[in-house]
């Protein structure tokens, strides 16, 4: 009886803990400094905001009408299996890490590649997922960083760019994926920009990219048995190639390339010859991927038309364009080729739903949806399409970018989210915009997503206008929008927030020092703080990419003016709240630019939240860590935007 009647007392006392605890616990591997506890009943409140999720295109099965798709049932995305449009999403790899990448096996279409990573470190290893036992195993060594796989034609061997040499430089390497060992160097690099981007028909050549800068970029034909290079660009030529794929002959290539050109045209290699053809002369917009059908006859691709992605396909017998169904305004990626050469697959986001799979069957001219991604029960059509809006800077130049405005429910002038992209050579679309529809729709902010100066998608002029000591010249633009949203009225010019991540982190803490006084708070999510620390401790093989950018530290001119526009060293000017989030592992902007920067501001008697997580990179990429930083911004907003 005693027995029992404790049993009940510390069940009652357990439920009345239960109940007396309103707090959410901040998970272990996350360490949050300043960031008040997160009541429970604001948790409730963001679920269905926190549910929403993606399905991205991976592959066509070459056999059958079947695709591989990445998608989010757990804690990170995984590769699923989709036997049929609309059909169930059967999972098939199970990691605690998120996973990317997967292609089938050319031809048989019994094995897939994918890659993972640990804690978002970025050291990418390849795996092979064997179809007949469901099992996957590491092909790479476990801990160089290993990119841009690619399966031959024939899909005996596959291709690799691997730091295994030195841990900096990203060497070419082939391997029969049946034997690892077999794993050889085709081409010994210096540089962290390197990748194959194609086989040859034969599997005897490799086209291979030497990327430099976003303006620079080289193309090599690459003997793979002998490792021989012959150069397919001119030395020290200033332009830019991405998408090149073999044509189906192997006697030239198709590309995009901004050569003689602002933009990104369509093009045509011819080997023997080594004349470059324009398909779309015409085209005044990037053209932004391309993919061949295996027939050879098809060229799809896509435009960045204003910050908005539109599909065309191209019959190469004539070179005319096929008609084909409307979609959506938004993002168009993973476009991809089924072998039967009829039927296009790809992933499109709009406002009013997330990324989703379709296939166009060029013959038939149809349009069907392979997924349809849950929004956390909310209706996607309530979401509010953007407003395209441009406004004149410093020098006369007109920027643009993305309004979305708070739900019709909200009266009055409306608070404003600045989110800035990141990059910088980046691009904010209009897309799907998850979590922060909670701002539109339950708060009733209004959230601006600017293409300031130095954003690809406006020509490469446009693009170069950041670079070295112009740096601020891209904060300036962030300071004409300030001005602008003065003129309108259904705007709060004095209730003013930004946010950013990566470099957008950078914009973000820039503006505070220049705008202390013209915004209320601020969100920096892995920025940069000091430009000269930042350069000598980001990870070796992507150090003097980075310098052809924002300049070169080791040069005394430009180190002294790095320091000089660098927020760390305008600390002083910043008096409102920030909040500053990071991962432990983040290779790209290591962890101690936000340690540093959190330092100063303490010092000198300022507000700062910070979260640091553990397991993470360059952004949060775990949902129970997104969902923790997501309502801890909220709380951050309502206490200091809104009130």
């Amino acid at each position: 009886m005693r027995s029992l009647i404790s049993c009940i007392s510390v069940g009652v006392c357990l439920v009345a803990a239960s109940y007396a605890q309103p707090y959410l616990p901040v998970p272990g591997n996350l360490k949050a400094e300043g960031v008040p506890p997160v009541p429970l009943s604001l948790v409730e409140t963001l679920a269905q905001y926190n549910e929403s999720r993606t399905a991205v295109l991976q592959d066509w099965h070459p056999l059958n009408r079947e695709i591989l798709i990445t998608t989010r049932f757990g804690d990170v995305a995984q590769v699923h299996r989709v036997g049929m449009p609309m059909g169930a999403r059967t999972q098939l790899t199970f990691f605690p890490e998120r996973v990317s990448g997967a292609r089938y096996r050319p031809k048989t279409g019994d094995a897939f590649l994918f890659s993972k990573d640990t804690g978002g470190g970025e050291w990418y290893q390849i795996f092979l997922y064997d179809g007949a036992t469901g099992q996957s195993r590491m092909l790479t060594d476990g801990k160089s960083r290993n990119i841009a796989d690619r399966w031959s034609t024939s899909g005996r061997l596959i291709s690799f760019s691997s730091t295994k040499r030195n841990r900096r430089d990203l060497d070419i390497y082939v391997m029969d994926p049946s034997d690892p060992q077999s794993t050889r160097m085709v081409l010994e690099v210096e540089g962290g920009g390197w990748a194959a981007v194609d086989w040859s028909p034969d599997d005897r050549t490799l086209l291979v990219g030497e990327y430099k800068s976003v303006n620079e970029t080289h193309l090599y034909l690459v003997d793979v048995a002998s490792g021989k290079k012959e150069p397919l660009t001119p030395p020290g030529e200033r332009a830019a190639y991405s998408s090149a794929a073999f044509s189906k002959d192997g006697k030239g290539i198709y590309v995009a390339t901004d050569k003689e050109s602002e933009f990104h045209r369509l093009a045509y290699l011819d080997l023997a010859s080594r004349k470059l053809i324009f398909l779309r002369p015409d085209l005044k917009w990037d053209v932004s991927s391309i993919a061949l059908s295996a027939d050879g006859r098809f060229l799809a691709y896509t435009l960045n038309e204003n910050g908005a992605e539109s599909l065309h396909i191209m019959d190469l017998s004539n070179r005319r364009e096929l008609r084909i169904p409307q979609l959506a305004l938004g993002g168009i990626g993973s476009v991809r080729w089924h072998a039967n050469s009829r039927e296009l697959g790809f992933s499109l986001a709009s406002a009013k739903s997330p990324a989703d799979v379709y296939s166009i069957d060029v013959t038939k001219r149809t349009l069907e949806r392979w997924t349809r991604s849950e929004t956390g029960g909310l209706n996607p059509e309530a979401f509010l399409e953007p407003e395209l809006i441009q406004w004149k800077s410093f020098d006369g130049r007109m920027i643009s970018g993305f309004l979305y405005p708070a739900a019709r429910k909200f009266s009055g002038p409306r608070p404003v989210i600045i989110d800035i992209h990141g990059g910088p050579e980046g691009q904010s679309t209009a897309g799907f915009r998850g979590r922060t529809n909670f701002y539109m729709n339950e708060l009733g902010v209004a959230v601006i997503y600017p293409n300031v100066r130095g954003s690809t998608g406006y020509g490469k002029s446009f693009l170069n206008l950041d670079n070295g000591y112009q740096r601020e010249d891209s904060v300036k633009d962030v300071g004409a929008l300030l001005d602008w949203i003065v003129t309108r009225p259904d705007l709060d010019s004095k209730r003013v927030m930004v946010t950013g991540g990566s470099y957008g982190g950078y914009m973000t803490l820039a503006s505070m020092t220049h705008f202390n006084e013209r915004l209320r708070c601020a969100v920096d999510i892995v920025g940069i703080s000091n430009w000269v620390t930042f350069l000598t401790r980001t990870e070796a093989y992507r150090r003097d990419l980075r310098r052809v950018e924002y300049g070169d530290e080791r040069d005394p001119k430009m180190k002294e003016f790095l320091v000089k526009v660098s927020p760390l060293t305008g600390v002083s000017k910043i008096t409102k709240p920030m909040f500053i989030v990071q991962g432990k592992n983040d290779p790209r902007v290591p962890y101690t630019e936000s340690e540093q920067m959190v330092a100063a501001i303490r010092a000198n008697g300022g507000p700062v939240w910070y979260l640091l997580a553990e397991d993470e990179g360059h952004g949060f990429a775990k949902k129970r860590n997104a969902d923790f930083q997501f309502a801890a911004t909220v709380m951050f907003v309502k206490k200091y935007l809104l009130e």
